[in-house]
């Protein structure tokens, strides 16, 4: 009788794995989506990194969004013109111009130039250390522990004797950086130039308050507004205006050239790379150096900073 029992268990095994097969067979062709190939296509012409700086989740996410219409072809940060250009001819579109989102940090004080410090010995993070009082008595400025260098993927931002400052070399324009900062000191701005200018200050304070606690912030005096219409003074704040700057004559130059001078505090700088011609022209100079951060405020996405 064993051979019976072998036979009825054999027989039944393959009754079983028959209809398995038949239901999932149906199972495939009823529940089978379609996917669009053009998703496959720009999956395979994107870099992978994953990094959100296009607004999505990963690469994935975005190329579906591609693909149905939902969003841009040049939202790519870390693949730049090229990635765009091989993305619209998968959609067959023209590429738009676009301009690439760099972070501007506004703030430009070290640890010796921020007044009524005290120690903190709390958890050494940007997010803990903003919700106490007394860490710094600049409310505005950089905490300095670091929380935008840790976002960063690329070794893009560093913290500099308690400031982060911008690798322009390394920065994709993730906006990693801006997102994880908690006093949104950090602006993603489109760079039309290699370098742009910006102000390093966000307190809105009125001056005398500013000068106890800091001793390089914006202490809204004008100088900067009564020398060139690139700035306005808002909030008691020196912002720019981006739009003028697009359209800059040789006067507007050096407008702008004498309103960077005439500010006390000089906090108006060039974030960003230098240009061969700024490396010559200061190659023999003593002169400070040029800053490395870059712009748009996080407070307000509608709002240019300067």
């Amino acid at each position: 009788m064993t051979w019976v029992t072998i036979s009825l268990s054999a027989g039944t095994l393959v009754g079983m794995a028959v209809i398995l097969t038949y239901i999932l067979g149906w199972a495939n062709k009823a529940f089978h989506v379609e996917v669009d190939p053009r998703v496959e296509a720009i999956n395979d012409v994107l870099p992978g990194a994953n990094c959100g700086g296009c607004g999505f989740v990963g690469c994935g996410e975005y190329a579906e969004a591609v693909a149905s219409g939902d969003t841009e072809v040049n939202k790519c940060t870390v693949g730049g013109a090229s990635c765009a250009a091989d993305i619209a001819g998968i959609m067959g579109v023209e590429v738009e111009e676009s301009l690439p989102y760099r972070p501007v940090i506004h703030c430009g004080a070290h640890y010796s130039q921020r007044l009524q410090r005290t120690e903190y010995r709390g958890e050494q993070r940007c997010q803990t250390a903003n919700i106490v009082a007394g860490v710094q008595g600049c409310t505005y400025g950089c905490l300095g522990f670091g929380d935008c260098t840790a976002a960063c993927k690329y070794d893009a931002i560093h913290i500099i004797d308690g400031l982060a400052s911008v690798d322009y070399d390394k920065c994709i324009g993730c906006g990693a950086c801006a997102n994880v900062c908690p006093r949104n000191i950090i602006s993603m701005v489109p760079f039309r130039y290699e370098q742009m200018i910006a102000v390093t200050c966000s307190n809105k304070d009125f001056g005398k308050a500013v000068k106890d606690v800091c001793t390089v912030g914006c202490i809204g005096c004008k100088a900067c507004q009564r020398n060139s219409n690139l700035f306005k003074i808002e909030n008691n704040l020196s912002v720019v205006n981006y739009d003028a700057y697009n359209d800059l004559d040789d006067s507007g130059i050096d407008k702008l050239k004498k309103a960077m001078d005439k500010c006390p505090r000089k906090g108006i700088v060039f974030m960003g790379k230098p240009t061969e011609k700024d490396i010559l022209s200061v190659m023999h100079e003593d002169v400070p150096k040029i800053a490395k951060p870059d712009f748009k405020t996080t407070v307000d996405d509608t709002e240019w900073r300067g």
